[in-house]
């Protein structure tokens, strides 16, 4: 009982003061629980007017056009991105000088390291990943086997350097009565048996023609009782280095002036299709973009360059000065189309600008095709209509009207199964357009856009990568993917497979036809390009 008193007497007991002084840190502490629970709920919770919609990025970019800041979340490279400051050393327009290495005396003409070194090199071998070092084993000590790894990686590297030295030599080759100048993208083949080995399969072998066991350019009559006028071989092959293997891009076109442009990367090269020469360049000497498109003026030398950071530049072949940059797309330009003084141009992100190139207000329209990107662009031959196709599958029909807004709808959409790339007007019946369906698709449309109906429609069992009438036989040319890579003619308007070319490796993406109608120009992912003589 003793020890039960001395147990409780130890005890303090609670004054009002230290009572007070409890309650007030309860209630403190209840206070700061409830203040820091609304911040985590106003953080977490976002009003509706704050949430991004589709208006609020779209005016965003808007007034990002003023601004030199890069956006670091951009998925593409925007103008705003690029300086617009451009020196003369930036962009330069470069001529091919032929070199005769068949002297009229017999001899032959020795060109010295220095004189080589001098030609400008466009040409990029990949070196770090071009070869696939083998894997050495021995007994030695780490640091032995490092110098042996490094010795062979840089004797395999100055392999590949005296190789791309090599391609940098202009060759001169005696075919046909005339003489053939190359440059280092382009180079002429003069074996009738040739099987190249495309730019894909660089790794793995030898860059460069080789021997086959028979000629693999043939031509196959579908039909005994329809006579073809394309020979069984083509007239010239061209092996092209730095073709981009890219369906949706328009990378050829061939001018009235009988002047090719084939777009390689960061430079467009000018071929003449009369004498087999490659003349001179454009070059946008940029490792950061490409030429996404080429399109010739009708009338003139005035070609018009679009770009993969949504630049459309004019470059006049003649004088060999580029004219003027105009601005206004936000992404890659992969398809444009002339219409007098007018030039349209299409970008990925769906938009159709028209440009006045008379004025300095360049741009003057804007047609909204779709969200997805633009592949083709046609003007009709009486410049009355603008047909325009998509990577969705979509197909409009546009007025000549270039001071239309965004908010204007087109004449007719026309929806198909699969992309609208491959596309042309009837030279002679102004209203009628053939299509050709994509991968998902392949089928061969020919439409009366007056009364929005197809006239005749048959299936090419492949994907249609290019397309193009033949006003000589009323036929159309189409250039063909997977499984055979073939050019297919068809017999209009029946539609009847006349004659299939046989030859390339990869899927034609592009044709083209000369202006007397009497050559056509493919121009495949192999990376071999054909003249075929037709007529």
């Amino acid at each position: 009982m003793e020890w039960k008193l001395e147990r409780s007497a130890s005890r303090k007991v609670k004054t009002d003061e230290d009572m007070l002084w409890e309650k007030v840190m309860k209630t403190l502490g209840k206070e700061l629980k409830q203040i820091r629970k609304q911040s985590l709920q106003k953080l977490t919770k976002t009003p509706d007017s704050a949430k991004p919609t589709y208006s609020r990025f779209k005016s965003c970019i808007v007034k990002k056009l003023t601004s030199n800041i890069p956006v670091a979340s951009s998925p593409i490279i925007t103008r705003w991105q690029q300086t617009h400051t451009r020196s003369q050393a930036e962009q330069t327009f470069t001529e091919c000088q032929p070199i005769n290495l068949f002297p009229a005396d017999g001899s032959v003409q020795v060109r010295t390291p220095e004189k080589i070194s001098t030609i400008p090199v466009f040409f990029h071998v990949p070196i770090k990943n071009s070869t696939k070092e083998p894997d050495i084993i021995t007994n030695a000590p780490a640091s032995c086997h490092e110098t042996t790894y490094l010795q062979g990686k840089n004797k395999r590297r100055a392999e590949i350097a005296k190789e791309q030295k090599c391609l940098t030599q202009l060759v001169m080759l005696q075919e046909n009565g005339y003489r053939i100048s190359e440059n280092d993208d382009i180079k002429i083949c003069g074996n009738t048996e040739c099987v190249w080995k495309g730019v894909h399969k660089y790794i793995k072998g030898r860059h460069g023609c080789q021997n086959g066991i028979h000629n693999e350019f043939t031509a196959h009559r579908i039909s005994t009782n329809i006579k073809s006028l394309v020979p069984l071989e083509p007239e010239v092959r061209l092996h092209i280095t730095g073709l981009r293997n890219d369906y949706y891009l328009n990378l050829l076109d061939w001018n009235q002036g009988n002047l090719i442009a084939i777009a390689l990367g960061s430079a467009a090269h000018i071929w003449n299709g009369e004498s087999h020469q490659s003349t001179q360049r454009v070059n946008l000497n940029s490792s950061s973009k490409y030429i996404s498109s080429v399109a010739w003026i009708k009338e003139g030398t005035c070609l018009a360059v679009g770009t993969s950071d949504g630049e459309v530049q004019l470059w006049d072949i003649e004088t060999k000065k580029r004219l003027r940059n105009m601005f206004g797309h936000l992404s890659v330009v992969g398809a444009m189309s002339w219409n007098h003084y007018i030039l349209s141009s299409g970008s990925r992100l769906g938009l159709i600008h028209h440009h006045d190139v008379r004025i300095a207000q360049h741009h003057v329209g804007t047609l909204c095709h779709s969200k997805q990107s633009i592949c083709s662009l046609k003007w009709s031959p009486d410049s009355k209509l603008l047909a325009s196709g998509s990577s969705d599958g979509l197909l409009n029909i546009w007025p000549n009207d270039p001071g239309l807004t965004v908010h204007c709808k087109p004449l007719k959409a026309i929806p198909q199964a699969s992309a609208v790339k491959a596309m042309d007007w009837c030279p002679w019946q102004s209203e009628i357009l053939a299509t050709g369906g994509g991968m998902k698709d392949g089928f061969l449309r020919v439409w009366d856009i007056s009364k929005g109906k197809i006239i005749r429609t048959t299936d090419t069992k492949s994907q249609i990568c290019s397309l193009l009438w033949l006003p000589k036989t009323n036929e159309l040319m189409t250039g063909q993917g997977i499984p055979k890579n073939q050019m297919k003619i068809w017999k209009y308007p029946t539609l009847t497979n006349s004659t299939e070319l046989h030859g390339h490796k990869g899927r034609v993406l592009h044709i083209a036809l000369s202006p007397d109608h009497c050559r056509i120009f493919s121009l495949a992912a192999d990376g071999l390009a054909c003249v075929w003589k037709y007529g």
